[in-house]
C-alpha cells in the first residue's frame, strides 16, 4: 500500500494546503483541488504539472506558472529559472516531514490516521 502527500508551501516553506492520493495517482490531478481555496501570486512546480490546461487556468487567475517545460513539448515555454529556484521550499518540507518515523514508514493502516499524523507534524513545523 502506497500513499503519496500532496503539498502547497508558503514563502517560508509551511503547508498551507495538503491531501493524501493512493500511490499511482498523478500528481497533476490534486493541483486544481489544492488550489481553489488559495490566492498565490505564482505557482512553483515540476515538469509533472506541465499541461495546457493546467498553465491556463492559472493564467486566467492571473497566477504566474512557474512551470519547467517538459523535453517533449514541440514550443517550449518560457520559464523564470531564477524563481524556479525556490521550488527547494517544498523540498525541504517533506524532508522535514520524513524526520518523523511514523510518517516516512506509514506505519497507519487507514488513510485518515495517517492524514492526522501528517497534519500533526504540520502543526508542529508551523510552531516551529
Amino acid at each position: 500500500m502506497t500513499t503519496k502527500i500532496h503539498a502547497v508551501v508558503d514563502a517560508l516553506g509551511n503547508p498551507v494546503a495538503l491531501s493524501l492520493t493512493p500511490g499511482q495517482a498523478a500528481d497533476i490531478t490534486q493541483a486544481e483541488p489544492l488550489l481553489e481555496r488559495l490566492d498565490p501570486e505564482a505557482l512553483i512546480t515540476d515538469k509533472g504539472y506541465d499541461a495546457d490546461a493546467f498553465v491556463e487556468q492559472l493564467e486566467s487567475r492571473n497566477v504566474t506558472p512557474v512551470i519547467p517545460p517538459k523535453a517533449n513539448r514541440k514550443r517550449p515555454r518560457k520559464t523564470d529559472f531564477a524563481l524556479y529556484r525556490e521550488r527547494n521550499l517544498v523540498e525541504r518540507f517533506f524532508c522535514t516531514l520524513k524526520k518523523f518515523r511514523a510518517i516516512a514508514t506509514r506505519y497507519d493502516k487507514l488513510a485518515s490516521t495517517f492524514l492526522a499524523g501528517v497534519l500533526l507534524v504540520c502543526v508542529i513545523i508551523w510552531l516551529n
